[in-house]
């Protein structure tokens, strides 16, 4: 593991970089440090579930796009207007992957937004 320096042009413009960048994989500690790694490659081809599970959410995604704007905006300002700590998109995509209804009904009640048919 390699603790990077602390980077205060960056937090100083919000971005914590995280994710996968040319051989190194990068999260933000709870403290708010950038660390790098290098990035292992798998050991193991993915297994059938695991293959299921990334169409699942890839699927989930793709629904995500083929909402017109309205619909999008309905899902953000629910997000918005239940003071969850999640995105709206993050909200769509539980919902996809879960389809917890009497969740998502009780956020339409406390919302007063039809986001599911």
């Amino acid at each position: 593991m390699l603790l990077a320096p602390d980077w205060p042009i960056l937090n100083l413009l919000g971005l914590r970089p995280t994710g996968d960048l040319d051989g190194l994989t990068g999260y933000t500690t709870k403290r708010g440090k950038p660390v790098w790694f290098l990035k292992a490659p798998p050991k193991e081809p993915p297994t059938d579930v695991q293959r299921h599970q990334r169409n699942r959410f890839r699927l989930a995604a793709f629904a995500w796009t083929q909402l017109d704007d309205q619909a999008r905006a309905r899902w953000t300002s629910a997000q918005d207007l239940a003071h969850l700590n999640i995105t709206g998109y993050n909200l769509f995509i539980y919902w996809q992957l879960t389809r917890d209804a009497a969740a998502i009904r009780t956020i339409e009640r406390q919302t007063g937004l039809d986001l599911i048919e």
